[in-house]
Formats: structure tokens, sequence, C-alpha cells
């Protein structure tokens, strides 16, 4: 990562100066202020069917940063689910699924509170489903890691430390038309969910959850995918 990055974050609003612990505790990484590097993707994710929004501009000091990149091949899609039942609201279904929850924060789980930053997936609408239905043993680890990469999840930035959020500096904004952002974030869930029923039609083999917990499958088994940006 360059030491200076360009960010953006889409929103109703213009945010000159983002607030440190103003974010919802339940969202993806929990609390913090969450960008993109990806201009067009802010732009989709700042408007609404009703109401036109912002794609707001930030410069990102990252020179002493303590930076975590779960789309690294460091780490495998068992490690984002972990930390995605950690902050999300799920639905747990059976006590398979309960169990579940509580083996991956057990055994996958980064804690992202100990980084200044985050890299890693934004697990919105469609994409939330996919990481739900593994959860309830619906679709396997493998197919999980298929849906992600067919469906050409958004990457963001999550900065988290009130120092990252020091260093960051409001360049200006572009507006982001509704008529053309929303039907752009509409087809992106459109193709999402179109992946996801052609996966869960075909046969597979592959690894579920409930292999995971009864196998006591960890980290590196040579399994489960790594590096889902790929």
């Amino acid at each position: 990562m360059d030491k200076f990055i360009t960010l953006y974050h889409g929103s109703e609003n213009i945010i000159k100066h983002p607030t440190f612990g103003a974010g919802k505790k339940n969202n993806d990484f929990g609390c913090a202020f969450y960008c993109t590097e990806n201009l067009e993707l802010a732009k989709e994710w700042g408007v609404s069917s009703q109401t036109n929004g912002f794609a707001n501009k930030y410069t990102l000091d990252t020179e002493y940063l303590n930076i975590l990149n779960l789309n690294s091949e460091n780490y495998t899609i068992l490690n984002w689910i972990a930390v995605l039942v950690n902050h999300r609201l799920f639905s747990i279904k059976t006590p398979v699924a309960n169990k579940a929850k509580r083996y991956l924060i057990d055994n996958f789980y980064i804690n992202v509170n100990a980084y200044d930053v985050i890299t890693g997936y934004r697990a919105d609408d469609s994409y939330f489903d996919y990481a739900e239905s593994f959860l309830n043993n619906a679709i396997s680890v493998e197919q999980l890691a298929q849906a992600m990469r067919l469906g050409k999840l958004g990457e963001q930035i999550a900065v988290k430390s009130e120092y990252a959020f020091s260093k960051l500096r409001f360049e200006g904004f572009e507006t982001a038309d509704k008529d053309i952002y929303y039907v752009k974030r509409k087809d992106r869930n459109n193709e999402a969910d179109k992946t996801y029923f052609e996966l869960i039609e075909a046969d597979d083999d592959g690894l579920y959850i409930r292999d995971i917990v009864r196998g006591g499958i960890t980290n590196d088994d040579a399994r489960i995918p790594r590096n889902i940006s790929e």
C-alpha cells in the first residue's frame, strides 16, 4: 500500500470531518469509517432509490498505521466470515448455526480492534445472504468462495482507530445521480442473486460448516480457500 492513498466514502451527506466513534457497532468490522478506493463503488453506496448521494474524497496518510488486509494470502475466507459473525447480526436458524458461529469466532476470528485500518470485502445485501447461508449449512465453503469471486464483491477500507482518523484529509466530493448509480447497485445485487441460485442448484460435495466443526478444521487446512480477491 502506498504511503498516501485516496479514499471515497459514499453517503447521502457531505462529510468534511469524519467523527471517530460515530459509526454503527454492527457493521462488518465494527465501529469504523467505511470507504473504498473505487469512486464508482462509492457513488453506488451513496445513493438510495429516492435521493442522490455523494462520494466524499479523502487522502489517508498510511505511514505508521497498523493495517490488516483480510484479502491477502495470509488469511482465508473463514477469517473474513468470523469477523462478520462477530460484528453483524445474523439469523441463527438452527443449533448447528449457533455452534458454527462460536466455532468460527474461536478458531478464525482476527481482532480487528488491534488495527488502525482494515481492508476487506463488504458484505452488503446478497453477499451478506451468502455468509448467512454458509453459517446455516446451506452452501459449502467452496461455493461461498466462488460466489464471492463471481459476484464482483466490493472491497472496502475501514478506518478504525482515532489515530487513523487524524490522518484523514477531506479533498472534496462528487455528486452521485440516483438514476444512474442506484440502477448499478441493483444490477450488482441481481448478478449476485443469480450466481447464488446457480450455485445452490449445482451438486456439491465440498466442505460445509458442519464438516468444518465436526472435523476440527483450522486455518491451515489446504481445503479452505484463501485470498478471495483472486
